[in-house]
């Protein structure tokens, strides 16, 4: 299992520099790496062999049933090689192949915009004497004949790629592998959660530590207590780096906007921004974070910096001085469309066939419009900066309900509903900036150095029980809020993920930290304080794509349940291995000072690895199916696919009770906090370096 790690690394690396064919034909389908496969197919059938010979199944059924699984998996995958068929056909208008028919293929666009929300292919499919009619789209297959048929591609004449699939064999092996797979780590997971470390591995763990601490007695705390001496830092010390962190910066004199309430009103209008419409303040949000770096300037909502461009450009153009070199071209392009025009498409107008378009100041409009709405569109800005010069913003504010009345009436049909609006007008009002994670971060840092050397106050630990619990509070209602903006569960990027990965570790935190005393896993502190330390990198490493991102409309590709079930299964196996990562940490730093303490942190990381090794393979799993009811492949050897089989075949060894690592804490330890390299270069290195169908961004 080492070789194939190391092999299956080397392929997506091969694959960025040679291409995913070359690599396809010299690693994945070469003959050495189906030799390879094969010996640990038979590796695991003589573990098989040997639990039956020796008589040991009824009380090792977990691993006879996942080292039955792992075989039959592989076996899965070679008949879909050697059986199955992947093939595409194209289809004019008209056109039969195989049965089937297309009458016609349609692009469905979310309402009032031009982004695409599914493809679809409207056929009919001769089905023995009689003829039925179907649709084939994103996450939508046909199923005639045996074979699936999937939505593959279109052109601009009417033309349809229908991917067709035919593998009556792989897919019911393999399938059969993933449940005995499932079911074997799911039985462990609960054997290990009824019993934790077993007697064995506990008599040598503390023989382990006694003998490392054989000269050190006066060092080891009584049981349920923990170690005192020596201390930290001051509190004083604490506080004043605090101070440093939040303290604000002298800043000058902010150039001159709109008041708070009327640049508020101009927000409330809506916009066509990114292919979805929304409100103005969306905009005015992205527009201030992608210039200064934050959703404010100055104490100045995002709003009011967008007025200001737009209104009193001479007080805002030296801020362009202050961007970034590497920014700089960007900000003064963004500035340049704003100012042109051509940035704000406010007036939802319909054209001669009724499809309505959504038009800037300066853009071509129909010839539908009125004289008077001509008038209107083409003037209304002018008209305001008029009001502007004069300080007549009350008059200014009826012009902006002015114009959300046009929208309201002219695109009644295809707004989002009110309760959208709010939705995501409060998700834009609570954005945060990097203080948070910085906040949470140092806060984490200090309360975890400070649990390994002293106990700490009833007051101290009711602080930090408060701040974790308003902490993740604050992150599920901002992931609500996404949700209901966007019309659908928010997964499907880089901000959503970490987001919904702090999420699930501030769960796991809090009920780690209630449920500390009933167990005797560890104490409080420290689960506080790796909570908040795991939660603060999660935030930062979100807000390095902006911060609290404009919500955006869902790809085709993406609108399936089994998505939103992937990736929330994914990233809670992520928390967890974090986890594992901050208590390695802790353990290594500990050293010999405290026996009790190094045990209670070595149960608590063998009892959470089942489960994380769980929800992965559950994860990797729950892809492929989807997958596989998506476009008719449940392996593409994808970097993504790839490295999270690396990551699960490196977190698989601990469980083997045989080895040291899964034995002696202090390997255990070094082993958690190293095996988490596996987990980054999932999530970031095959994004940043690797490539492929499944990297992100933002």
């Amino acid at each position: 299992m080492v070789l194939v790690a190391v092999v299956l690394a080397a392929g997506t690396v091969f694959e960025r520099y040679r291409g995913a064919e070359w690599v396809a034909d010299h690693f994945y389908g070469s003959w050495w790496f189906a030799v390879l496969l094969g010996l640990v197919a038979v590796g695991s059938l003589s573990r098989v062999y040997t639990l039956i010979r020796s008589k040991l199944i009824r009380s090792h059924i977990p691993s006879l049933l996942i080292h039955i699984a792992i075989p039959v998996i592989l076996l899965g995958g070679a008949l879909t090689s050697w059986t199955g068929e992947h093939y595409s056909i194209t289809l004019a208008p008209g056109e039969t192949k195989e049965g089937i028919t297309l009458e016609r293929f349609e692009v469905l666009y979310y309402p009032g915009t031009r982004t695409p929300m599914d493809f679809v292919s409207h056929v009919t499919v001769a089905d023995g004497s009689a003829v039925r009619k179907a649709d084939i789209s994103m996450n939508h297959i046909l199923r005639y004949d045996g074979r699936r048929y999937y939505q593959e591609d279109y052109d601009d004449q009417g033309r349809t790629t229908l991917s067709v699939s035919h593998d009556p064999w792989g897919i019911p092996v393999s399938y059969t592998g993933y449940a005995l797979l499932l079911l074997g780590l799911g039985w462990l997971v609960i054997k290990r959660s009824e019993r934790g470390v077993n007697k064995g591995s506990e008599r040598g763990v503390k023989g382990t530590i006694a003998s490392a601490d054989n000269n050190a007695d006066k060092n080891i705390c009584p049981p349920h207590s923990t170690f005192t001496s020596p201390s930290l830092p001051s509190h004083s010390l604490s506080l004043s780096l605090l101070f440093l962190l939040l303290f604000p910066l002298a800043a000058n004199a902010a150039p001159r906007t709109l008041p708070r309430e009327t640049a508020s009103k101009m927000g409330e209008m809506y916009t066509l921004y990114k292919g979805r419409i929304c409100p103005l303040q969306t905009f005015a949000k992205d527009f201030t974070t992608k210039l200064t770096g934050k959703a404010t300037y100055e104490g100045l909502s995002s709003e009011q910096v967008l007025s200001g461009f737009i209104f009193y450009y001479s007080d805002w153009a030296p801020i362009l001085d202050e961007v970034s070199p590497k920014r700089q071209k960007e900000s003064r392009a963004l500035v340049e469309m704003l100012l042109s025009g051509r940035s704000l498409k406010l007036f939802p107008v319909a054209d001669s066939t009724g499809t309505l378009g959504w038009y800037a100041q300066n853009d071509d409009l129909p010839m539908t419009v009125s004289d008077d709405e001509y008038i209107f569109i083409r003037k209304h800005l002018s008209y305001c900066q008029e009001l502007v010069v004069k300080g007549d913003f009350a008059t200014l504010e009826k012009v902006f309900e002015k114009i959300k009345l046009f929208q309201e009436k002219r695109a009644a049909d295809v707004l989002p509903s009110p309760t959208r609006v709010k939705a995501e007008r409060l998700y834009n009002a609570l954005t945060t900036g990097r203080w948070l994670a910085m906040l949470t971060l140092t806060l984490g840092i200090l309360l975890f150095a400070y649990s390994l050397w002293k106990k700490g106050s009833l007051l101290s630990h009711s602080l930090a029980l408060l701040y974790l619990i308003l902490l993740t509070s604050y992150l599920l209602l901002i992931f609500i809020l996404r949700w209901i903006a966007g019309g659908h569960i928010p997964m499907a990027g880089g901000f959503d993920s970490m987001n919904l990965m702090a999420i699930a570790i501030g769960i796991l935190g809090l009920v780690f930290s209630f449920r500390s005393k009933k167990f005797s896993i560890f104490n409080f502190q420290f689960s506080i304080s790796a909570a908040m330390l795991s939660m603060g990198f999660c935030l930062l490493v979100a807000m390095m794509s902006g911060s609290n991102p404009p919500v955006t409309n869902l790809m085709p590709v993406l609108s399936s349940p089994l998505l939103c079930l992937h990736v929330a299964v994914i990233m809670m196996s992520y928390a967890l291995f974090f986890f594992l990562m901050i208590i390695g940490i802790a353990g290594l730093i500990s050293g010999k000072k405290t026996f009790n303490f190094q045990f209670s942190i070595f149960n608590l990381a063998k009892r959470l690895l089942y489960p994380a090794v769980f929800l992965l393979t559950l994860g990797i799993i729950i892809g492929a199916l989807w997958a596989n009811i998506s476009w008719g492949n449940y392996w593409t050897w994808d970097p993504k696919e790839v490295w999270a089989l690396i990551t699960l075949i490196v977190y698989a060894f601990p469980l083997h009770p045989s080895l040291s690592v899964s034995r002696e804490p202090k390997k255990f330890f070094l082993y958690c906090t190293l095996a988490f390299l596996s987990v980054i270069i999932t999530y970031f290195g095959v994004n940043i370096l690797l490539g492929g169908m499944h990297s992100y961004g933002g």
